[in-house]
């Protein structure tokens, strides 16, 4: 059996169930709260290695679980919710969610979500070298190449592409994007400037790009 452990809080004994199919059917360990102070109390005693939340739970809000979470626990949470608007999906991702995902979900798309958060939380930046299709990010001599000719890539260009790379796969809001490249969180078209002058330099076809994809109404997500 895989060793990894995937704890469900959910409220709906359907989805529980489900989900707990779905998962040891794929060789992982599953635990289970129905609410979230249920859940906080299983992931503090036992903290597993990825949690699924649900955001609409009945004894509390799931977004301030997801906060509460956060102050401690630095593994995968993947936010599993009826709930597609853009307020709660650009604010689980800001308040730490790995990744957001709408029900009713396809399962070969939960099991990739799930094997991609896995893979971010491996130590990432203690790697000197990400590579990513033709890409290939040198994060100590600062150099990117693409199909091994180096890039000429400014340094904003070249920090803001290494922070895509190191979250590979997992949706990055505008507003966590220009804090950790510039500080501030209300300039939005200053990075949309950035992401098409970067995509001219990284893509076979920035018009329809295959590495920077946009999230509609959210940010950006790398792949």
């Amino acid at each position: 059996m895989n060793k990894a452990e995937i704890l469900i809080i959910d409220d709906e004994p359907q989805i529980r169930k489900l989900l707990q199919i779905i998962l040891e059917s794929n060789e992982y360990k599953v635990s289970q709260a129905s609410t979230g102070k249920e859940g906080m109390i299983m992931a503090a005693m036992h903290p597993p290695d990825l949690i699924l939340l649900d955001i609409g739970l009945p004894d509390c809000n799931g977004h301030e679980i997801l906060a509460e979470l956060r102050e401690w626990y630095n593994k995968p949470i993947i936010i599993l919710s009826v709930r597609d608007n853009e307020f709660d999906i650009v604010s689980a991702l800001d308040h730490g969610a790995t990744d957001y995902l709408t029900k009713p979900f396809r399962t070969g798309e939960l099991l990739a979500r799930i094997r991609s958060s896995f893979r971010r939380s491996q130590n990432v930046d203690n790697n000197t070298t990400i590579t990513s299709g033709e890409i290939e990010i040198d994060l100590i001599a600062r150099l990117v190449k693409r199909k091994g000719e180096i890039l000429k890539l400014t340094s904003t260009e070249y920090n803001l592409l290494a922070l895509f790379a190191k979250n590979e796969g997992k949706v990055l809001t505008h507003k966590y994007i220009l804090r950790e490249i510039w500080g501030i969180g209300n300039q939005t078209e200053t990075l949309r400037v950035f992401v098409g002058t970067l995509r001219k330099k990284i893509e076979e076809n920035p018009s329809n790009p295959r590495h920077i994809l946009t999230e509609i109404g959210v940010g950006y997500r790398f792949q």
